[in-house]
């Protein structure tokens, strides 16, 4: 008696459930559809104004290109329009099974979600600078040994600091993301200093030695005290 009476109650709650079941399932396809069908639309779009093409012209598409080879801007878009609807028809799905814990999770999901985007358009934004950051250092330097490396360290300098910005905007270890953002700008302001301090030596001796000696050529000045500045600037710097 036992034994069919737990039957009868699995059967039934079963049966309570199965609509539930039906729902989520629908759900699923529904959206499945829905994201396919607009993220080929986007594509499509995308496809239709070249914008693969229009970025291949432009000296951003070598940068992108080293940074995620074989990327394409509209393949990557069409992507995340798909899962972001896919997750949000993920989500009613899963509202429909009426299971507590589940729809609790996947309330957090969708309330993380808005973090990701964020973080994608940042990492976009960062390629992009980091291009045209990158062919501008090119175009005003040169083709100069400095210019190439310069061309190399800005873009580079450019992604990192976005690194740390999409880190933050995902709050992954937030507290160490702080600390290292802090330790390499330092290490970069030191870096810049120590090359420009050491690189510039000669220049910022020269530049005194002008000033000495236009300072010393106004009248009732003499060479004897024109030569007294000069040497004194040159065993400032020196020294």
């Amino acid at each position: 008696m036992e034994i069919e009476q737990s039957l009868q109650t699995a059967l039934d709650g079963f049966f309570d459930f199965l609509p539930n079941l039906v729902g989520f399932l629908l759900l699923l396809l529904i959206g499945y559809i829905v994201a396919r069908v607009v993220a080929a639309v986007v594509r499509k779009l995308l496809d239709g104004i070249k914008v693969d093409e229009h970025l291949r012209r432009t000296a951003i598409h070598g940068h992108v290109e080293r940074m995620a080879p074989g990327t394409s801007v509209s393949k990557v878009l069409a992507s995340v329009v798909f899962w972001l609807i896919f997750i949000l028809f993920l989500t009613s799905a899963i509202g429909a099974l009426k299971i507590p814990t589940a729809t609790t999770f996947m309330n957090q999901v969708l309330a993380y979600l808005p973090n990701v985007i964020v973080a994608i358009v940042i990492f976009v934004i960062a390629a992009l600078l980091a291009g045209a950051a990158g062919s501008a250092v090119s175009k005003v330097m040169g083709e100069t040994p400095s210019a190439r490396i310069a061309a190399t360290v800005v873009p580079a300098l450019v992604m990192v600091i976005a690194l740390f910005m999409i880190l933050d905007q995902l709050q992954i270890a937030e507290a160490i993301v702080t600390i290292a953002f802090a330790a390499t700008m330092g290490a970069l302001a030191l870096g810049l200093a120590l090359a420009f301090g050491l690189g510039g030596r000669d220049v910022a001796r020269r530049l005194l030695e002008d000033a000495y000696a236009k300072t010393s050529s106004g009248p009732g000045t003499g060479t004897g005290a024109h030569t007294g500045t000069s040497t004194a600037a040159t065993d400032l710097l020196d020294g």
